[in-house]
């Protein structure tokens, strides 16, 4: 059968956008039943805290329930894997956060490799740790914590929330950028240790801004500097750590992660609607009291930080020793 031209290349061109007919439809379906995001961490933490407010933006636009679940333990690692093995399908997903790129480099056993199964969405913030000392440390600056802790090698300790956590690693970063020896005084979670430096028991810790802001507001703690490449807004007058050790930078994040082999649309329509929310001034004024800075941008922009921050900290890992029990 011969067809007039004209009539074969309405056929062609049909024919050819066959394949994203599905592709669009299954955007247009989803979600069509409530998704859950899982959350590597106990309630009511930052980490719990942000993935509820993303949850809660997302169930608002997208008419399903966004649903967290926290599948605490293992820095994380127990919850990654239960969104490593779930179905690609988009109704599974994942609250990423700074461990989740220490993790690769920390534990030799696990049963999933993060960037080989995880697929990333988008970045939704940035988050800075404090260089924080309690006030009896004759340190007002960075460039005079360095003095003092060369004029005490092996007498002045840091607080963690343990070994192989953020905290850990940001010390151990400055440690070797600087050439300080402190000694590691790991605790079980983050709020202990500081209640310690407060309380005097430590000299200093890089303590997240969300716990630390209040105690340095009160007087009760001293911020020498931040640890991300800018200052914050909230600690104006609070320098870099960069400012005095060139090329220091310790960030951390969080972001929302599916099952690699999502499909693309669905990824991208959750990128769309979540990079939305961080437009939203209630969710921006909300992140940064959480103690973020709001990011956003495309998947593969959180792919590349995510990349970034596994290289970086396993070189810390590795040159420190890091070992956790």
């Amino acid at each position: 059968m011969n067809f007039p031209r004209r009539t074969f290349l309405r056929l062609a061109g049909g024919a050819a956008a066959w394949p994203a007919v599905p592709r669009l439809a299954r955007a247009q379906a989803y979600p069509s039943r409530p998704v859950r995001i899982v959350v590597g961490f106990a309630a009511g933490g930052a980490t719990d805290i942000q993935a509820r407010l993303m949850a809660q933006w997302l169930s608002d636009r997208l008419g399903q329930q966004f649903i967290v679940e926290n599948r605490a333990g293992a820095s994380g690692n127990i919850g990654t894997e239960a969104v490593a093995k779930a179905p690609a399908d988009g109704y599974t997903l994942l609250q990423i956060v700074t461990p989740h790129a220490i993790n690769a480099a920390l534990y030799g056993n696990l049963n999933f490799d993060f960037a080989r199964d995880i697929a990333p969405v988008v970045c939704a913030a940035r988050l800075a740790y404090v260089v924080v000392v309690h006030p009896s440390v004759p340190a007002r600056t960075i460039p005079e914590f360095i003095a003092y802790a060369k004029a005490n090698p092996g007498k002045v300790n840091y607080g963690s929330a343990g070994p192989g956590t953020p905290q850990n690693i940001a010390c151990e970063l400055f440690k070797m950028m600087a050439g300080v020896d402190l000694v590691h005084v790991p605790y079980r979670g983050g709020a202990p240790a500081t209640t310690d430096l407060v309380g005097g028991h430590l000299h200093v810790i890089f303590a997240p801004l969300s716990e630390s802001i209040e105690h340095i507001k009160a007087g009760k703690l001293r911020a020498l500097a931040v640890t991300t490449a800018a200052r914050l807004d909230v600690l104006p007058d609070v320098p870099t750590v960069a400012g005095f050790v060139p090329g220091y930078e310790a960030s951390g994040f969080a972001g929302i992660g599916a099952p690699r082999g999502t499909p693309a649309e669905i990824i991208d329509l959750l990128n769309k609607e979540l990079n939305l929310g961080l437009l939203d001034s209630k969710v921006r004024a909300r992140i940064v009291e959480l103690g973020g800075t709001v990011a956003g941008g495309t998947a593969a922009e959180f792919g590349a930080i995510l990349s970034e921050a596994t290289e970086k900290w396993a070189r810390v890992i590795r040159f420190a020793g890091i070992k956790v029990e």
